[in-house]
């Protein structure tokens, strides 16, 4: 484990609930005796590490900043030798098992892109209203006004309206599977008083029935053992501590709501690098991640 902040310290000094179950010790060392690196930095400082630090052709790098993630003049943003893919395996399985690099999504990217994907491949996309509600682990580990307990308690708050940088991914995603038309987002993110997991609504118009929608969307994803969908009212606890996605449509009328949950750290973040790294080894995608989820 790399980390000059940390270096010389036990993991479970860090990681307090790691105790009893790794001698571990960060290292302010890079060791070229590896096979994947995970780089678990701040925006910004993915991309100065990569040009700071001598990194062996090959190691492969999976990226969890934003650094990677968008194209850059139509093209991948390289790293020397070579290219990322965006890595929501349930867009991009396929060319993340030949990849090199993997440039990890966003939290509330993955969980508004895995409400929308089927939708945007049947070409189904015009204008989408979506509103999404995350916990404070959402903000990172820095204190900030808005991430102390005594703020968040009892209270919520709109941030970034219509200007989330997340929105620059996901219009790339749809765009890739929805090439024709234009396809319009509108996203109002929100602060909640909760600490893990996003719940997303995203609204639309279609003349599709519910039952013709839900079809659509199980035949989207009965290769991808991490999303779910249900036909029941769907909550925020059946996700968090797992990998998983579950998602839930409404109809009424014209209008389509589809419902989905992740938990920020696992499917939005460490759980989907993980997922990452087993498909790009050729490893049973689910290893490691068959976790329960925190229902009680």
């Amino acid at each position: 484990m790399h980390s000059k902040s940390n270096a010389g310290k036990l993991l479970s000094d860090v990681h307090r609930d790691l105790i009893g179950d790794t001698a571990l010790l960060f290292s302010a060392e890079l060791n070229d005796a590896i096979d994947v690196l995970l780089l678990c930095v701040g925006h910004g400082d993915a991309a100065k590490f990569l040009q700071q630090n001598k990194i062996d052709k090959k190691i492969k790098i999976i990226d969890l900043s934003q650094d990677f993630r968008l194209l850059q003049n139509g093209q991948l943003p390289t790293y020397n030798y070579s290219n990322f893919v965006y890595g929501l395996p349930e867009l991009n399985k396929e060319k993340i098992k030949t990849a090199h690099n993997v440039a990890n999504p966003g939290c509330f990217a993955t969980a508004i892109q895995l409400g929308l994907l089927p939708l945007a491949k049947n070409g189904l996309l015009k204008d989408i209203y979506t509103t999404g509600i995350t916990g404070s682990t959402g903000a990172g580990q820095s204190l900030s006004s808005s991430s102390h307990f005594s703020w968040r308690a009892n209270n919520i708050q709109a941030y970034k309206t219509l200007e989330h940088q997340h929105l620059g991914e996901i219009g790339q995603s749809l765009l890739q599977l929805q090439s024709a038309g234009d396809i319009e987002l509108n996203f109002v993110p929100w602060r909640g008083d909760f600490t893990r997991g996003i719940f997303i609504s995203s609204q639309l118009k279609s003349d599709l029935g519910l039952i013709e929608l839900n079809i659509l969307f199980e035949e989207y994803y009965k290769d991808h053992p991490f999303v779910n969908i249900s036909k029941d009212p769907i909550f925020l606890k059946q996700v968090v501590n797992t990998n998983k996605c579950i998602i839930q449509l409404e109809k009424i009328g014209t209008k389509v709501v589809i419902h989905s949950a992740i938990d920020n750290l696992l499917k939005g973040a460490s759980g989907q690098a993980v997922q990452n790294m087993n498909i790009l080894f050729g490893i049973e995608e689910t290893t490691g991640l068959k976790l329960k989820s925190l229902a009680y």
